[in-house]
């Protein structure tokens, strides 16, 4: 069917209000409306996420509505009398789409649990898991820029839905091609029928206590917490409560809290990019910071999900932390300090995604902890999880990937900000217990384990024509025939799509025992990298680069030029 078509269809359908009908009217840009129309919003294994307004590819109460169906139909197909927990976010929309997910889930006589008002991703990861739900809804578009929402879904282990179960979903929703198969109940009737639960406080009170209990060097926390400075921000998202209650619970008494971006609000008027990589959501705290003059500073994204951790350096000037680095301190901070209480576990493992840091691997190898790599997605660090606890031959100590996501803990199933806040005061306290900072602290780790470096591009191609594009651009470095990069020769290459991993030397290639995804990654003698793919949330291609230095200038260098040998091939790729 055409975008004209289904355009047409929404028009003329009882189903679709007024309002909505009176946008689409007045969208005059032929191009915009074929964007809004030519395909349906896309449902994956994060579940739905797009621009909010009216259209199949758009997020709005219809696009929510559909998904739920589909997602009510398979939990009734597979399960008697399944229960869903719902939280959403600070966005434009989530609350009003996280009651017509529930009122469908409520027509389709799905028992729901709602939270009361905005709760970060985690803590929905966590209450599934905590209330036997068999399904778990969040609306949150986590770090995207205000237009967008989503419908993130999880499976009753707590993590976002897999590939497998993620296409078993997809194939109800497709079932439900019509607005009039959506069904759906008052709120009110909802209530009174015992099927919609509103949830608050008593499920609170168990995930923070549990977060507490993450607490690896007790006695330093409850006798010295007050002595350390910390200033936060949640960038308007839905981290203030939780984040404070935990360190205030823990003893943190000098939290101070960024003012202008406290409180929750969907338009996000100090950061139009509300992502705690981007160091401009750091502007105010910076400010005051200069009268504080805090150990620490560190904010969340809207969802709470990921944090960004900035610290002081030797020039006294203030550095945001990449990914990659806090993830690799706090690797070695838990590992280390498990290992100096004799509580480290033989048979421990660090879980990392393909285009996160190497530098744990010389780490864990140190500690005797095995290092596993998963795909791309936080969703997979959650499958090793509850692999390792059906089978007990690993014991999970922590997770990370380079986009600012971290988990200590086995009983949330995604990346936690509220977790990783508490653990990084915990670790700044400890270096400043031995008269050090977090930068210092970096530095011997560097000093240590090598001059690691890890840099990533994105091209935004937005539309059909750019999701077109780099679709073509991955298939083209897919059959280039790489040899080398500026003279240094690529020695393996790995086909995620065709789950090949290839060596280039001698052709012999291994099956790579990993879910299918369109990512191509090549490393190369001198042990660099890069990889290639597209985003799972936005309209962008993404470039990951690595090096390894002899030096911190050394490291930087070699990565400023190798980022533009790899952008000279990628943009090649992109004609």
């Amino acid at each position: 069917m055409g975008y004209k078509e289904k355009y047409n269809l929404w028009i003329s359908s009882e189903y679709v209000n007024d309002s909505v009908k009176d946008e689409l009217k007045k969208v005059t840009d032929e191009k915009e409306l074929e964007d809004r129309f030519y395909k349906d919003l896309e449902f994956g294994t994060g579940g739905l996420r797009g621009i909010i307004g009216a259209g199949s590819n758009r997020m709005n109460i219809y696009t929510v509505g559909k998904a739920t169906q589909g997602l009510a139909d398979f939990l009734n197909s597979r399960y008697e009398n399944p229960t869903v927990s719902i939280a959403f976010d600070s966005r434009n929309m989530s609350k009003e789409f996280s009651e017509v997910a529930a009122l469908v889930l409520c027509g389709n006589k799905i028992k729901v649990n709602l939270f009361e008002s905005l709760r970060p991703t985690p803590m929905l990861s966590f209450t599934v898991r905590e209330l036997k739900s068999q399904a778990g809804i969040v609306i949150t578009a986590s770090h995207n820029p205000k237009i967008y929402n989503g419908y993130k879904v999880y499976g009753e282990d707590g993590g976002q839905l897999t590939d497998e179960s993620a296409d078993l979903v997809l194939s109800f929703i497709e079932k439900t091609d019509d607005f009039s198969l959506v069904k759906t109940m008052n709120k009110a009737d909802a209530v009174k029928s015992g099927l919609l639960n509103i949830i608050g406080e008593n499920v609170d009170k168990v995930y923070i206590d549990k977060v507490k209990s993450l607490t690896i060097r007790k006695d330093l926390v409850k006798n010295n917490a007050k002595d350390l400075k910390i200033i936060y921000t949640p960038i308007h998202g839905s981290g203030n409560v939780p984040v404070r209650r935990v360190l205030g619970e823990l003893g943190y008494e000098n939290l101070y809290v960024v003012k202008e971006q406290e409180l929750p609000d969907g338009n996000f008027p100090t950061a139009a990019y509300p992502n705690p990589e981007d160091p401009k959501v750091f502007k105010i705290a910076l400010e005051m910071a200069k009268e504080i003059k805090p150990d620490i500073i560190f904010g969340t994204d809207p969802d709470c999900d990921r944090i960004g951790v900035v610290v002081k350096d030797d020039n006294e000037d203030y550095q945001v932390l990449t990914g990659n680095q806090t993830g690799i301190l706090l690797s070695h901070y838990i590992i280390s300090s498990l290992k100096e209480e004799g509580r480290l576990p033989a048979n421990g493992a660090v879980v990392k995604t393909i285009v996160t840091s190497e530098m744990i691997t010389p780490i864990c190898k140190d500690f005797g902890v095995e290092k596993l790599d998963v795909l791309t997605g936080f969703k997979y660090i959650g499958e090793k999880i509850k692999e390792f606890e059906a089978t007990g031959e690993k014991k999970y100590l922590f997770g990370f990937e380079e986009s600012y996501g971290y988990l200590a803990g086995e009983f949330v199933r995604d990346k936690d900000a509220v977790i990783a806040g508490s653990l990084i005061c915990e670790m700044v306290l400890y270096y400043k217990s031995k008269g050090i900072n977090l930068y210092n602290a970096l530095m011997n780790l560097y000093k240590k384990y090598g001059f690691f470096k890890e840099g990533l591009v994105s091209i935004t191609l937005e539309g059909k024509e750019g999701q077109e594009k780099i679709g073509k651009a991955i298939e083209h470095l897919r059959h280039s025939r790489l040899d080398d990069v500026n003279g240094v020769k690529i020695n393996t290459i790995y086909d995620y799509k065709l789950s090949l991993e290839k060596d280039t030397a001698t052709g012999t290639e291994k099956e790579i025992l990993l879910p299918k995804s369109n990512v191509l990654k090549f490393v190369l003698e001198d042990d660099s990298w890069f990889v290639v793919r597209p985003s799972g949330t936005e309209p962008k291609m993404k470039i990951y680069m690595a090096v390894k230095g002899s030096s911190l200038k050394d490291a930087e260098d070699l990565s400023s030029e190798f980022k533009n040998n790899i952008m000279a091939i990628v943009n090649n790729a992109c004609k």
